[in-house]
């Protein structure tokens, strides 16, 4: 560590802000950012610059989250509506892109307890649970609709506890439910 909790080291080739960072489960030195810029970087903690720059978005990239089953996945979720999901191995263009938000994608989630599940949240209030092996409008699992009043803007799945949800938002309100139980317990 860094003498005065300096940073040990800082990258710096994004060009507009950096809304997110997710550490690759499967490589300890890996980790991805994504950025108002349209961009994700992959990054390795020994290499001084950026291993890989995909160009996710048209729009901003506002959230990145690494498949922990599949570690050369990763889900982008931008305001453009969409979901992207890339393979490092051909950045050239998505593997998929899942649709079914209704304004810009806060943050994506994969299930630690499943290879093709996955949770995003959105402005339009919503969470939704995608089967990423699918790319129609039958990817999206189910709707969580009503759950907040506000912008969502974060969303978790725990490691511990299999299917156990958490969602916040500016309605500032924190949901906890589960991916096939009834309504959700509201925390303030």
């Amino acid at each position: 560590a860094a003498p005065g909790g300096a940073p040990i080291r800082s990258f710096d080739e994004h060009t507009y802000c950096v809304y997110a960072a997710a550490w690759n489960a499967a490589h300890k030195d890996v980790f991805a950012s994504a950025s108002g810029d349209g961009t994700v970087k992959v990054w390795d903690t020994r290499q001084p610059h950026s291993v890989l720059t995909v160009r996710a978005s048209r729009s901003e990239v506002l959230s990145v989250d690494w498949n922990k089953y599949a570690d050369c996945v990763f889900a982008t979720g931008n305001v453009d509506k969409t979901i992207g999901l890339w393979d490092v191995r051909r950045p050239e263009a998505p593997v998929s892109q899942l649709h079914g938000h209704h304004y810009a994608i806060r943050r994506v989630c994969f299930d630690p307890h499943s290879e093709a599940r996955m949770l995003s949240c959105s402005y339009d209030m919503t969470v939704r649970l995608w089967d990423t092996r699918v790319e129609t409008e039958n990817s999206c699992m189910r709707v969580w609709d009503g759950l907040h009043s506000e912008f969502c803007v974060g969303i978790d799945i725990s490691p511990l506890r299999e299917g156990f949800i958490a969602s916040c938002g500016w309605d500032e309100v924190c949901h906890f439910y589960t991916i096939d139980g009834p309504s959700p317990t509201t925390m303030r």
